[in-house]
């Protein structure tokens, strides 16, 4: 009889063993989930920051226009090309890549149609009576401008859904 006790206990022992590894095994799988989790969120944080940061020196490149400011205009737009970096330089976890391309894709774009503005603000600026603005080409750059503008918000838009549809 005590060889059969002595089995039964161990066959528990065993059981537990298994039952605790387990246990071990699905708290290792949370940790995992958890901290990959933290890392998109850590992701994310990152990302809204220079969106803050892109948007501000939006506003600003819109009060330097309508004040007629060039030099302010290109600090601004020098601005969004920080921005257009500092999101270039973030790591996204391998889930949200296709996310952080879309943020890239669409501050670059935005900042295209802010350089491009400038460019021919300048033209028009610096225009004499000797060298005019050809003007017969205005509204087709006013348009590429929008487009280059348009195609950024489309790209970050984009972007917000995707990160939307992973939480």
């Amino acid at each position: 009889m005590n060889k059969r006790l002595a089995k039964t206990c161990m066959a528990a022992a065993c059981a537990v063993v298994v039952a605790l590894a387990s246990l071990t095994g699905c708290a290792n799988n949370t940790a995992a989930v958890d901290e990959t989790a933290a890392k998109n969120r850590q992701f994310m944080a990152s990302v809204n920051q220079v969106m803050v940061d892109m948007q501000s020196a939006l506003e600003d490149f819109s009060d330097a226009v309508g004040s007629g400011d060039v030099v302010s205009m290109k600090t601004q737009a020098g601005n969004a090309a920080d921005c257009v970096e500092a999101l270039d330089k973030l790591e996204a976890p391998d889930a949200l890549k296709d996310i952080k391309q879309d943020y890239v894709d669409g501050v670059t774009s935005l900042q295209k149609s802010l350089d491009d503005y400038i460019a021919l603000y300048a033209d028009i600026a610096s225009a004499t009576q000797d060298a005019a603005f050809d003007w017969s080409s205005y509204s087709d750059r006013i348009a590429d401008i929008k487009a280059s503008y348009d195609e950024g918000i489309e790209k970050l838009q984009a972007g917000d859904k995707a990160a939307s549809e992973k939480e």
